[in-house]
């Protein structure tokens, strides 16, 4: 079982890499809003890749600081980015739902480009991690 949790670990650390990678095309065509999805959903995706790589055999939610506090539970590195794991749940609902937002604002157009840096780079610390993590066993 243990062999099929680390193919299935590899196939979350890829998708994990084409959304940080869709980030950063997102932010360059000016989509802010998506751009941090995007960059919140490769963190989440490469956490979930570590915890299937650690032998978890289920692994549930969405909140990027609830992974990495599970994954800091293997490994006690991951407490260098709890902060930025945290920082990253932010980016789950509002960025795409209209009601998550004060008064008419929408997503589109309330985002700016350093919202999109700053996601990118925590995604980029994290993601960077649990590649370095899932080579190094």
């Amino acid at each position: 079982m243990k062999e099929v949790l680390k193919d299935f670990a590899k196939k979350w650390l890829k998708q994990a890499e084409y959304d940080l990678e869709d980030a950063k095309k997102a932010k360059d065509w000016k989509s802010y809003n998506l751009s941090c999805f995007l960059s919140q959903q490769a963190a989440e995706k490469a956490l979930k890749a570590y915890l299937y790589y650690a032998g978890v055999e289920i692994v549930w939610g969405h909140s990027v600081g609830a992974l990495c506090k599970e994954a800091i539970k293997f490994d006690s590195t991951f407490e260098k980015v709890l902060s930025e794991a945290r920082a990253l749940d932010k980016y789950y609902i509002p960025t795409r739902c209209p009601d998550a937002l004060p008064e008419e604002s929408v997503p589109s157009e309330v985002y700016e480009e350093n919202d999109a840096l700053n996601t990118l780079v925590k995604a980029e610390k994290i993601f960077s991690l649990v590649k370095e993590k899932i080579r190094q066993t």
